[in-house]
């Protein structure tokens, strides 16, 4: 009986200082960790926005974001935040959309797209991306710039070769991780043409 109650208190003590160590560890680690994922977010911004000099917080909410892709017919994907682009002179150049897509083939794909006021795709920074070297992990370099500069209502992909504006060349090898980033950037079309053209977001 002793040795139990000797053996508790030592799991006990051991639990305690574990427990502290932890809490110390988070309290020393959680500003540079907060600092690193702000420094990430405004790279992204500025990668989809050179021209801007700033970027403004648009207070959207999940909720109403998930309603509006679900109508959409997309699923996969949910939205992270949405910021205005503003330049020198103060005026608005556009939008940067951060959504997350959940059906990469190595887990979540997080990116940010960069949109001018007409529609127009500026340009894709990915925040999170662990899919498969050499073909998924690809996406940076093969899919981000075939959305640059086009225009269109919905992407879609093909491993035929892309013939018309809104289609874009599939990774060969990696047609869910090219699937997973299309559905992100219609998404971000999506909540750019109901929740900030004309709405809350809009000038």
């Amino acid at each position: 009986m002793k040795n139990m109650l000797k053996d508790t208190a030592i799991l006990f003590v051991i639990t305690l200082v574990a427990g502290l160590f932890l809490g110390v560890v988070y309290e020393i680690t959680k500003d540079p960790i907060a600092q690193q994922q702000e420094k990430a977010r405004q790279e992204a911004f500025r990668a989809v926005f050179e021209e801007a000099s700033d970027f403004e917080e648009i207070e959207l909410t999940q909720t109403d974001a998930d309603t509006v892709l679900e109508n959409a017919g997309i699923s996969g994907v949910t939205m992270n935040e949405a910021v205005k682009a503003i330049g020198s002179d103060g005026s608005l150049l556009g939008y940067c959309v951060t959504v997350t897509s959940h059906e990469g083939y190595g887990g979540d794909i997080k990116l940010t797209v960069g949109i001018k006021k007409d529609g127009t795709l500026n340009g894709i920074s990915f925040l999170t991306i662990a899919e498969t070297p050499g073909l998924g992990m690809k996406a940076g370099e093969v899919l981000a710039p075939q959305f640059v500069d086009k225009n269109a209502d919905h992407f879609e992909y093909t491993k035929t070769g892309a013939t018309l504006d809104n289609q874009i060349d599939a990774i060969s090898g990696a047609t869910i991780t090219t699937e997973a980033v299309t559905d992100a950037v219609n998404a971000s079309l999506e909540i750019f043409r109901t929740m900030l053209v004309g709405g809350d977001g809009n000038e």
